[in-house]
């Protein structure tokens, strides 16, 4: 009596290194950009955003922009944060645009943060 031997497909495919790596929680970096205030900025522009488009019946328009540089030969990236906006209005539409930069450090895998992942004790385990 012969069993039959079940195989496995062959395939090519290549394990994804990124798979196990953490990746930047976007919600929680977006308070710490500005110092906070770059949230403050993008919750009222899509508020009056929301409200143009609601009374006067024409699109509006919200755009954030992120663009990064390395800074010096270090393991940190300027983040260049952009925030424009279009709000509708009776008459036309008003124009809004905010741009500020926060450092940040880039940590295992590309994790971005305000303070580094794994920060040095500076002061030692003997503290009096």
């Amino acid at each position: 009596m012969a069993t039959e031997q079940k195989t496995e497909p062959v395939t090519n495919r290549q394990p994804d290194p990124t798979q196990d790596v953490e990746h930047t929680n976007f919600a929680s970096l977006i308070l710490d950009l500005n110092g906070g205030v770059f949230e403050q900025q993008c919750s009222r522009a899509l508020s009056d955003v929301a409200l143009g488009v609601a009374l006067n019946g024409k699109t509006g328009r919200v755009t954030i922009t992120f663009e990064m540089k390395r800074i010096g030969e270090s393991s940190q990236v300027a983040v260049t944060h952009k925030l424009a906006y279009v709000k509708p209005t009776t008459r036309g539409k008003a124009t809004e645009e905010y741009t500020t930069d926060t450092p940040l450090h880039v940590g295992r895998g590309g994790v971005l943060s305000l303070f580094p992942h794994e920060q040095t004790d500076f002061f030692g385990k003997e503290r009096g």
